[in-house]
């Protein structure tokens, strides 16, 4: 095995690969990345069980082979190695990466105990790469990170004919997305996936600049793996057992009062005014008919408190209480200069959206998220105000 590659090129198939890779593992050749050259093209392919990512790059190839290095030794390598062209080649049992008078030598993991990759699924349909990335990470934000719990670690997703719908959920929040796909000839029915949302995260992070994401899911397979695929990189994961409660019933806020404020001064107050409270100590909004809101936290003699411009119809006034940081992430979620929310009372549910163009009033209730914006994020206030 012998090829020729530049060193970004090769450094950024590896960088990607290599997050598929296992943080511990009993098998070791799991810790290995597997790289395939033949035809002037390299593909570096990384795999634990859970996800498998296969990235590939331009190559001059002048012995095909396949080797497999440690991922995380040869990622190290590659960031160190000065730019330009790097030669690489398997030497009996190391492999050697030379560029501009630097060359390391590594040793190499047994190809044949290498785990046999799962078979991509059928192509089913396609997504704007920059919408696709933009409705994961609204929407993983409200994930579980309890692995004890892995149901509630996973994104649900959506498939119903033109509209894929993105959900998560962990417990004290819940995110939903919405948004257009072209579903492919092979489309047909519902389709519902719960997928592991870190991995998700990573492979819409990795997908975002691609005008076109190819989602693969082969139904006849068993709807055991899914697959996206981007540019040179193509990753298939394996789905979750179970699917999130269902929302709807969650979502509707009828009688709720509705607040409007902007969502980057309401983000940056948060932020300031926590600094006093204690670990898993509330943030207070006094919502009031006066044009305003106010923040506190903070006991005692360790207080802090801002008033912002806001807007409350439906109550006379509104006290609720938030954890900070579900509250920033919530906040952070959205892009529009303003958000609404639509608040029952303390210790009950709230639902953040957009303030669409115009921020002409509307109802509450569910039919107001509906028409407020693609994204909602429904919160759990905290029942003692302090």
């Amino acid at each position: 095995m012998e090829f020729r590659i530049d060193r970004t090129a090769f450094a950024e198939a590896v960088g990607r690969a290599v997050r598929a890779l296992p943080a511990r593992t009993p098998v070791p050749v799991l810790g290995g990345l597997l790289l395939e050259a033949d035809a002037g093209r390299l593909a570096v392919t990384g795999f634990d069980f859970e996800a498998a990512v296969r990235v590939a790059a331009d190559a001059e190839v002048a012995v095909p082979g396949r080797v497999l290095v440690l991922g995380r030794r040869l990622l190290d390598v590659c960031r160190v190695l000065p730019d330009g062209p790097v030669s690489c080649a398997l030497e009996a049992s190391r492999f050697t990466v030379e560029a501009d008078g630097t060359r390391f030598g590594l040793s190499t993991l047994p190809v044949a105990e290498y785990p046999a990759l799962p078979v991509p699924p059928a192509p089913y349909g396609t997504v704007d790469g920059a919408a696709f990335a933009t409705a994961v990470a609204q929407v993983a934000v409200a994930a579980g990170r309890d692995d004890t719990l892995p149901l509630l670690t996973g994104v649900q997703l959506r498939l119903d004919g033109g509209e894929m719908t993105f959900a998560a959920s962990d417990r004290y929040r819940y995110a939903v997305r919405r948004l257009e796909w072209q579903p492919g000839a092979a489309a047909d029915g519902v389709v519902e996936a719960l997928l592991p949302a870190r991995r998700l995260l990573d492979v819409a992070r990795s997908l975002g600049r691609c005008e076109d994401v190819l989602i693969g899911w082969d139904p006849a397979a068993g709807g055991g793996l899914i697959g996206f695929e981007g540019g040179p990189t193509r990753t298939a994961l394996r789905l979750l057992d179970g699917r999130l409660p269902t929302y709807k019933s969650l979502f509707d806020m009828a009688g709720a009062a509705v607040a409007e404020v902007e969502r980057e001064g309401l983000a940056e107050a948060v932020r300031r005014v926590a600094v006093v409270a204690e670990a898993n100590s509330p943030v207070r909004l006094d919502f009031s008919p006066d044009g305003s809101v106010m923040l506190r936290a903070g006991y005692g003699d360790d207080v802090a408190v801002q008033r912002l411009p806001a807007t409350l119809t439906g109550a006379d006034e509104m006290p609720v209480a938030f954890n900070p940081g579900y509250l920033l992430d919530a906040l952070t979620s959205f892009e529009s200069p303003r958000v609404r929310l639509e608040l029952l009372g303390a210790g009950q549910r709230a639902l953040l959206h957009a303030v669409p163009d115009g921020g002409a009033p509307e109802m509450a209730g569910e039919l107001a998220g509906e028409t407020a914006g693609e994204h909602r994020h429904l919160l759990m206030s905290v029942k003692q105000l302090v």
